[in-house]
């Protein structure tokens, strides 16, 4: 998945917004055209559909464009841009905009558009005149009437300038948070993920989008996902008033049995950072959109993941009743730890997933891939349902997502603010054997009214090999703890080590718990020096 690429060409498209705000207000709405006459519409009537759609055999969508637009390169495309006076609602005073994105590059499929008033929707007609073609090449008067939007990014009257939302590609969507920058995306769902085989990649086929009251804080969005395996009705609220918050209904008819079924699934990017430097070629410390999976079990207990890049696909399992959330989360918030001041990582907004029912049995399943470079998104995270869904049934699930630099984490232990791997060993003595060393800084009120002497202890577990010289300490610079320890694998072994730690004082954890996995070089490589 070429993440970057898409993410530029939305960037790109969003920048074209840069220019006149509402200035002629009067008859900017009149610009849009709608087809055909308004017909009933709600979220029961859009599963129904789905629930029909998966009664018959997945017909492939047709891509008939014409060759000017398919044989467009990046550089062509990304000066493709939305006018503003041709905004769904522009001119109206609503407190939202939409405005579409343009066929092309990687998005080939057209998507139908909507617009939904007082329970009755018609169809939003392209015209080419909706767009400023640049240097594209293309010519405005030789595209055909009805050749369709690629997707839409919604924008608040709060700031026209920007979009806060976007639906682009497959079932990818994203959003900010109020640092108003772009990072992980969320799907609608996700089939097979990380498997021997091919993924497959359900598509939102189209949108119908509630026109908003003038006072209203939250925008509506309604979509119809198909693939061979699904067919699905989703309802979006997106709210964008302190924090960026989408309430989510998904209505999913499987077609056939699906073996790893994604609910709610997170992508994004880890190149490197402090624990994992195995691609740290690069003249910048730290890259990635995200730095960890965090969870919060059904039982209560807080788990933090640290993320890597792998050098061969890692798929990890955590099994759970009823989750209360997970996520991916960039909790390094510091510049001085990116040094990059034109993707600005530091900015980038975490994705917090909260289920608002029970999800009954299965597991956050997390995927890291292997990638060179920041050009590819290779960490998905999402929930697997123990059942194994069927032809025939209704799956609903129903969950909020949060974007931005914080995700609602009520009270809690103290966190993992750091993670921090090198090579093993006493400071000053030879090394005759392999090991490697772990540091973990944890901070949080739960740590900093305690004071040096107080009986904090690591409880550290590892699934293989030895655990040596570990130590807990008070961190005055972050008013929270270090914990260290070495992990001297055996000699003759393979393979991947799971590691577990937490703080604990008088029998009570302090610390929510951190998870790693480490897999060692293969014992001749095992360097000591």
């Amino acid at each position: 998945m070429r993440r970057r690429n898409w993410l530029k060409a939305c960037a790109v498209m969003a920048a074209g917004a840069l220019a006149p705000g509402r200035a002629h207000a009067a008859s900017r709405e009149s610009l849009v055209r709608r087809l055909g006459k308004p017909e009933p519409f709600d979220y029961a009537r859009l599963k129904g559909r789905a629930r029909a759609m998966a009664d018959r055999p997945h017909v492939p969508p047709s891509s008939d464009l014409p060759e000017a637009v398919r044989a467009l390169d990046y550089d062509r495309y990304q000066t493709i841009r939305h006018l503003p006076e041709h905004g769904l609602w522009a001119g109206s005073r609503l407190p939202y905009d939409v405005r579409f994105f343009h066929l092309g590059l990687f998005f080939r499929t057209p998507v139908h558009v909507y617009e939904v008033i007082d329970g009755y929707a018609r169809e939003i007609a392209y015209d080419a005149a909706m767009f400023d073609y640049g240097r594209s090449g293309l010519d405005a008067l030789q595209l055909p009437e009805g050749l369709g939007f690629a997707g839409f990014k919604l924008l608040s009257e709060a700031d026209p300038l920007r979009d806060v939302a976007a639906f682009l590609g497959a079932s990818y969507f994203r959003a900010v948070g109020s640092e108003m920058q772009y990072g992980a995306s969320a799907r609608g769902l996700a089939i097979d993920t990380g498997m021997a085989r091919a993924e497959e990649f359900p598509s939102f086929i189209a949108f119908w989008l509630e026109r908003p009251h003038a006072d209203a804080t939250s925008a509506v969005v309604y979509a119809l996902l198909d693939s061979p395996s699904v067919a699905g009705a989703y309802r979006f609220e997106i709210g964008t008033r302190a924090s960026l918050t989408m309430h989510v209904d998904a209505a999913l008819y499987p077609r056939a049995e699906i073996e790893r079924l994604g609910i709610a699934p997170l992508t994004s990017m880890f190149l490197h950072a402090e624990n994992d430097r195995r691609v740290a070629n690069d003249w910048r410390p730290e890259i990635h959109d995200s730095d960890g999976l965090s969870m919060w079990t059904g039982a209560g207990e807080w788990i933090w993941r640290p993320l890597e890049n792998p050098g061969a696909l890692r798929f990890n399992a955590y099994q759970d009743e009823n989750p209360r959330g997970f996520g991916l989360l960039q909790r390094d918030r510091d510049f001085y730890h990116y040094q990059d001041d034109g993707a600005y990582y530091d900015r980038r907004p975490s994705v917090w997933v909260e289920p608002r029912s029970g999800w009954g049995k299965g597991w956050v399943q997390l995927v890291e891939l292997s990638t060179p470079d920041e050009t590819f998104d290779n960490i998905v995270a999402f929930w697997h349902p123990a059942q194994r869904p069927r032809p025939g049934q209704e799956l609903l699930y129903s969950y909020r997502l949060h974007w931005g630099a914080r995700v609602p984490q009520p009270g809690g232990p103290a966190r993992v603010v750091a993670t921090r791997t090198g090579l093993g060993g006493v400071i000053g003595r030879p090394r005759t054997y392999y090991s490697r060393r772990f540091v973990v800084d944890f901070a949080g009120s739960a740590l900093s009214g305690l004071g040096d002497e107080a009986p904090v202890e690591p409880v550290i577990t590892v699934s293989g090999g030895q655990i040596e010289v570990p130590a807990a300490r008070p961190l005055h610079a972050i008013e929270g703890y270090r914990v260290s320890f070495d992990v001297r694998p055996a000699e003759q072994t393979a393979g991947p080590i799971d590691l577990r730690l937490f703080l604990r004082l008088d029998g009570r954890a302090l610390t929510e718990t951190w998870l790693y996995q480490w897999t060692p070089p293969p014992p001749a490589q095992r360097r000591v020096g």
